[in-house]
């Protein structure tokens, strides 16, 4: 990969002459963005030759802990790759420091130039270069669930509701789908509106969910899927910043209440082929699809059992596996269903698609996405079909099936023969390291649970 041309950077530095400092960024395993803030008069230099960070950026838990295991820390000198900028993502940060700083997205290379293996970006990239191989573009748009919640805790140190900015009442209800309560925080929305439209985030619609303090904000369909979770991973930081500069904090956090629904990250899919058909949508506008779309469906579904520890990465992401959340925990199917893993909505025939439902706020969007595709591929060569579609209520259906220990769920991806082979032993090998630490690292903490529970009475 040659140098990219400095024109982006000139061009923006004229346009932009107040911004100051540009955050290089970089998306780890959990999806938190780290690197390095330079100043203006370095963005052409990081252009022509890239930035340097160590390649155990990749190897660090959610705390910023190097994890040894991984064999990217001191095993290899703890040394330094290059990376380089991501076209399209040079864009200012309005909420921060009234203007005068912007931000770029980078992508990890190695010692001959060529995509660094545990960079999550060209984990995707692979998967979406073996479907282009196959003559197929992926369609996809992302969905995003997150809490508001108060910066300070209540008495018992938990995190509680926001007071509303034009009630100062802290929400008790659901209201899912309530105008009033977008109304209510019509500022805070209308600030992610004005920020994402400066940063060209092709943002769609926002929805109060189905918790107190809980909203979803959905991204626009697009036929690059990188850019779609380029798009998600600058939201995140986007909604996170604005939420602080209103006084409050938005978590991407899976489950942080204990009664309510956690955070998913629903992904919608299609593919193209090369004249730009959709081979979901049937000539005879079949509302379940194609056969491509039903062999799509097998592969997912195939899949999903050793999917989870990429769908569900951490200890708090499988509090949100529980009966009555609205989260699939079996592999199902169905049209215009929301009870089940794999919904066929309803709508046009020319948009006919798969939304997974799987997925936590909380995953990285490209390892979700690479999951995503290479399980598609594999439904499609393989020619898997799925089993009977589901009517009703696939949670009174079906027994739970995918997993809810985070222990297990890392054993079916190391077992996994397909994703091994299509994520990269290499790659997986990093993943699993990283995410065995960090569940040891958990397992020593004693729960104020267990206080109550056990102190006295065992």
């Amino acid at each position: 990969m040659s140098s990219l041309p400095v024109d982006e950077a000139r061009d923006f530095l004229a346009r932009h002459p107040a911004i100051d400092s540009i955050d290089l960024l970089l998306s780890d395993l959990n999806g938190v963005l780290r690197g390095k803030r330079i100043p203006r008069e370095n963005l052409e230099k990081a252009y022509v030759n890239g930035i340097n960070l160590p390649g155990s950026v990749f190897a660090l838990d959610i705390t910023g802990n190097t994890i040894e295991e991984t064999g990217l820390g001191l095993d290899i000198g703890d040394c330094d790759q290059v990376c380089r900028p991501i076209p399209g993502t040079l864009m200012p940060t309005p909420w921060l420091r009234d203007g005068h700083q912007g931000q770029l997205l980078m992508a990890m290379r190695n010692e001959h130039d060529g995509p660094f293996f545990a960079d999550p970006r060209n984990v995707l990239a692979q998967q979406v270069q073996r479907l282009e191989a196959m003559g197929f573009t992926a369609v996809v748009a992302l969905e995003l669930e997150f809490y508001i919640v108060d910066r300070t805790r209540d008495d018992l140190g938990r995190v509680q509701p926001p007071r509303s900015p034009e009630t100062g009442e802290r929400a008790t209800t659901s209201q899912v789908y309530s105008i009033s309560e977008l109304d209510e925080y019509a500022g805070f929305l209308g600030d992610i509106q004005a920020a994402a439209a400066i940063q060209n985030l092709p943002l769609d619609t926002a929805l109060k969910e189905c918790a107190p303090g809980q909203f979803e904000i959905n991204l626009v369909h697009g036929c690059d899927v990188l850019k779609a979770c380029d798009s998600a991973v600058l939201l995140k930081r986007l909604i996170k910043g604005i939420a602080v500069n209103h006084g409050f904090e938005a978590t991407f956090m899976a489950k942080p209440y204990d009664a309510e629904a956690g955070n998913g990250m629903h992904v919608h899919m299609s593919l193209l082929d090369a004249h730009g058909r959709n081979v979901f949508a049937a000539a005879d506008e079949n509302p379940l699809g194609t056969e491509m779309l039903r062999h799509a469906i097998g592969g997912l579904l195939r899949l999903m059992p050793e999917s989870v520890a990429l769908m569900a990465p951490n200890l708090n992401s499988f509090r949100r596996f529980q009966p009555g959340l609205y989260v699939p925990m079996a592999p199902t199917w169905g049209f215009d269903n929301r009870s089940v893993a794999l919904r066929i909505p309803s709508g046009p025939n020319a948009a006919r698609r798969i939304e997974h439902r799987v997925g936590g706020a909380d995953a990285n969007p490209y390892l979700l996405l690479a999951t995503l595709l290479a399980s598609v591929i594999h439904g499609i060569a393989n020619r898997i079909s799925p089993e009977e579609i589901v009517t009703g209520n696939a949670y009174e259906q079906f027994d739970p099936v995918l997993t809810n220990s985070w222990s297990r769920a890392l054993e079916l991806l190391e077992r996994s023969e397909v994703l091994n082979e299509a994520l990269g032993q290499d790659f997986l090998k990093v993943f699993l390291a990283n995410r065995r630490a960090e569940r040891a690292s958990a397992m020593q903490v004693v729960s104020r649970l267990e206080y109550d529970w056990y102190l006295r009475h065992v």
